[in-house]
């Protein structure tokens, strides 16, 4: 039974009741990893290395961000909460950032280790000490995760309070949920909001939302991108819901758009039109920027 309620406290969507620790360990340590999603399944590694250009794309666009406010990023402390298969702490280890995170499956803390990662360790997200480090960190990621925590909140406070520095960046990416195309969507052809996915996905936010809940936490954000609507291409008649290979299709022209936007010199045109989509709570996912509130 999927029962959505708005928090009363923090103002996101969230499923009712939210599910146990035992059952959230559960799917994440046996299940998360193993599972095939119909769609777009962007959690597998080998997904993430056949479609390296759309992530190295990803990463690429936060340390432009991230600059902006931290200037160099080598020799800076970079840490990823929830790393997964490791390719952001990849990315950012090559750049010459000192990279750590946690992450709760064994899987993924092996392959960061066997590619060269070695201070990783395996940790509950919302484990309070896993948020006790040695030294402060300047860029902090939590890249897919805020969405799947039964506590969110109480995740960001922990970031706040002991993990980031004061000058340091806050990165959070979520699925941008109930947004209008979806529901559009949703309606025309009874899809049973197919987003809502307990115990995958708990929590269902909007850049309002998020925002709104990242304030409370003692964050202020001070830059938000959408990505690409693909919810338009249910729109377009492109019915790719419970249909990998035509989801896989879809991706493939988003990406061949903004591939081809960025190599003819249109990355600030490709840049503005997210950025204006997350200011009308548009694009399949949101990415906000935060830095500890003085």
């Amino acid at each position: 039974m999927k029962n959505v309620i708005t928090d009363p406290k923090f103002g996101y969507k969230r499923i009712d009741p939210i599910p146990s620790v035992e059952e959230v360990e559960k799917y994440y340590k046996e299940d998360f990893y193993s599972e095939i999603n119909p769609e777009f399944n962007d959690s597998s590694i080998e997904t993430q290395l056949s479609d390296k250009y759309f992530f190295n794309s990803r990463w690429e666009r936060i340390r432009q961000i991230s600059e902006l406010q931290l200037n160099d990023l080598s020799n800076k402390n970079l840490y990823d909460i929830g790393f997964g298969y490791a390719q952001a702490l990849d990315y950012f280890h090559k750049l010459g950032m000192k990279c750590s995170g946690i992450e709760p499956s064994e899987e993924g803390v092996q392959y960061a280790k066997n590619i060269g990662l070695d201070n990783v360790k395996l940790a509950g997200i919302e484990d309070d000490e896993s948020y006790k480090t040695d030294a402060k960190q300047d860029l902090v990621l939590l890249i897919n995760v805020l969405e799947h925590l039964r506590t969110p909140f109480d995740t960001l406070v922990n970031v706040r309070n002991h993990l980031i520095a004061e000058s340091g960046v806050l990165v959070i990416d979520v699925p941008n949920e109930f947004n209008d195309f979806q529901t559009v969507a949703n309606k025309e052809y009874e899809l049973n909001e197919w987003w809502i996915t307990p115990p995958k996905h708990i929590n269902y936010f909007t850049r309002k939302s998020l925002t709104h809940l990242l304030d409370m936490a003692g964050f202020d954000v001070f830059y938000a991108e959408a990505s690409f609507p693909m919810e338009m291409f249910l729109l377009f008649g492109d019915q790719y819901v419970n249909n990998e290979r035509l989801g896989s299709e879809c991706h493939k022209k988003r990406v061949n758009f903004e591939m081809l936007m960025r190599k003819h010199g249109f990355d600030e045109k490709l840049n503005s039109l997210y950025q204006h989509l997350a200011e009308i709570e548009l694009g399949r996912q949101i990415t906000v920027y935060a830095k500890p509130k003085n």
